[in-house]
């Protein structure tokens, strides 16, 4: 069993940034995959970011890359995902996930554990 709670979301402008953390309980963690996904009004729930077990290995989602980075600290228990040059299109609840598999799966199906979510809006 692993629980995971969003935080750090909130109101931003265009081209600034955020950070938001998602806090995990669970002895197992440490041999989880965890992805970030997000979700906008009127369209499907988006993967944009994910990292293995040991943070060795990651995944953007090209809508994300160059300026969303995800990280873990598996000592504290705690994946980020620090996002940059924000844009009005980076508005939804941003939700992370966690997949027991050694490698990072892009597809929500493939995750076994979520988080309540957090919302993101970007004003321009």
């Amino acid at each position: 069993q692993v629980q995971l709670v969003e935080s750090g979301g909130g109101l931003v402008q265009a081209g600034g940034s955020l950070r938001l953390s998602c806090a995990a309980s669970g002895r197992t963690f440490s041999y989880y995959a965890m992805g970030w996904f997000r979700q906008a009004p009127a369209k499907e729930r988006e993967f944009i970011a994910g990292i293995n077990w040991n943070g060795g290995s990651t995944h953007y989602a090209d809508s994300v890359k160059g300026r969303f980075t995800i990280s873990r600290d598996n000592a504290k228990t705690t994946v980020y995902l620090q996002m940059s040059s924000l844009k009005p299109e980076d508005t939804a609840v941003y939700y992370c996930a966690a997949a027991g598999s050694d490698y990072v799966p892009t597809t929500f199906g493939l995750y076994d554990y979520w988080g309540q979510g957090t919302q993101v809006t970007v004003s321009s």
